[in-house]
């Protein structure tokens, strides 16, 4: 990934370590008055308790959060067993507590039933809106709500164990979607214990890891300059989108809103592929999709990012 060259309007993705006790919207506010821009968004919600990788979308990059899929996160958890509670982790009412804890033998053993593809269901605490509420408001108003299981995906999970017998290390990459307070939850269950979330830090998310991340005393300690030089540019976040460069001609319709029909440039991709478009130079300026039309499949820009032609 390449930095863009510093404008006096920033526009970019900072990579922003998330502390402890915040929302991400509180992490949103504070990045709005340290580059003086109301257009700010982030990807991937952090609860208060939770650390690490967070992605601030600035400027015109704000707008692309809406076009980014689920990919996979990478997290390292803390799992409490002997312990249940209403918001699957430590910082919740507690509901029961065990006195006997399975050795790491039996929690090694469990872990095999929660890699791949698994049914999870949705805490209640967690933004995810029913009827247009946030499950975590239900729930602060004593509401709970049947709640419907979901496929994710766990790519690989590994424990190690602790100097405390209740607490193991978990390190879990996994799909989109996920909630690493269930996972905790349905690990105790399955070993008949009960579990918690004790701690958690998102260490990669987009393609982004926690190596490039920047705390926000760290930032607020550096000039203007210094902090626009941390900024990625937008076309980062589309990386994993193959890359179309079109000619000066082709670029001008399509910057008009005119689809670009792939025989005429000699390209060929399925119907709904999504494209990173770069002028002939190979500057990226828009998010383009691949769209069927009376004459055959063609390349619509869904999205503009870069408006000097």
């Amino acid at each position: 990934m390449t930095h863009p060259t510093i404008q006096n309007s920033p526009s970019g993705v900072l990579i922003v370590n998330k502390h402890a006790g915040v929302t991400s919207h509180d992490i949103v506010n504070r990045i709005r008055r340290l580059y003086g821009t109301r257009q700010v968004g982030h990807t991937g919600t952090l609860d208060p308790m939770a650390t690490g990788v967070l992605v601030v979308l600035i400027g015109r990059a704000a707008k692309a959060s809406e076009y980014l899929s689920a990919d996979s996160k990478c997290y390292r958890a803390t799992l409490r067993l002997g312990l249940t509670t209403d918001t699957e982790d430590i910082t919740g009412a507690v509901l029961t507590r065990a006195e006997q804890i399975p050795d790491s033998d039996a929690v090694m053993s469990v872990l095999p039933k929660f890699r791949g593809k698994i049914q999870q269901i949705p805490p209640m605490y967690s933004a995810l809106k029913v009827g247009g509420k946030k499950l975590v408001d239900l729930a602060r108003a004593g509401v709970v709500l049947e709640r419907q299981a979901r496929e994710i995906e766990i790519f690989s999970l590994e424990a190690q164990a602790t100097d405390q017998p209740t607490d193991y290390l978990l390190n879990v990459k996994c799909s989109g979607g996920t909630y690493i307070r269930t996972l905790c939850a349905d690990i105790g269950h399955a070993l008949g214990c009960g579990g918690v979330m004790a701690s958690l830090t998102r260490t990669e998310t987009g393609g982004f890891s926690l190596e490039q991340a920047h705390t926000l005393d760290a930032l607020e300690a550096m000039t203007p300059e210094e902090r626009d030089s941390l900024l990625f540019s937008t076309e980062s976040l589309f990386e994993t989108n193959e890359r179309v460069l079109l000619p000066a001609f082709y670029e001008k319709l399509c910057r008009s809103g005119c689809e670009i029909y792939l025989k005429k440039i000699k390209k060929a991709f399925p119907i709904g592929t999504r494209l990173r478009l770069c002028n002939e130079d190979g500057i990226f300026f828009a998010l383009g999709e691949v769209r069927e039309y009376t004459e055959g499949p063609a390349i619509k820009a869904i999205k503009t990012f870069v408006l000097e032609a």
